[in-house]
């Protein structure tokens, strides 16, 4: 699996209409008397830019999490990784995106796939997390 840096977001951005009702499976024709308030995605997000940033993800190790090949992540930086989160790393300078496991001394980056084996991250290896993923956004118009 590789990453590819996006870059940081820029602060503000474009109001959108978050409408009240709950759409089951199909999506109906959204009425204007059904807007509940007009929100952003950095708000949706809770983005803060400069410490948060896009990543663009290459391979198929974090399926099981969600997270497909094409996907974009939005990453935190200002977070501590604690066992258990998904962080973009790089271990001896190789980037990837893998979830954090802490067992007693030991690191493990697991792959969310299980053609993927654990990454034992050994005494004399660097390992240097980038950040924390909050979110992935999808195109579903993808194949």
């Amino acid at each position: 699996m590789s990453i590819t840096f996006l870059g940081p977001l820029s602060a503000g951005g474009e109001k959108l209409p978050l409408y009240s009702f709950h759409v089951p499976a199909g999506f109906p024709s959204p009425a204007a008397d059904h807007i509940e308030k007009h929100i952003s995605l950095d708000e949706l997000f809770d983005i803060r830019a400069p410490h948060v940033y896009l990543v663009k993800i290459d391979g198929d190790s974090m399926q099981g999490a969600g997270i497909y090949h094409g996907d974009i992540v939005i990453v935190d930086r200002s977070l501590d990784a604690e066992h258990g989160d998904i962080v973009i790393a790089a271990l001896n300078t190789e980037p990837l995106c893998k979830r954090l496991h802490r067992r007693e001394n030991e690191l493990i980056l697991m792959s969310e796939n299980p053609k993927y084996p654990p990454r034992h991250v050994m005494e004399g290896d660097e390992l240097v997390i980038w950040g924390v993923v909050k979110y992935s956004v999808r195109d579903h118009d993808k194949p």
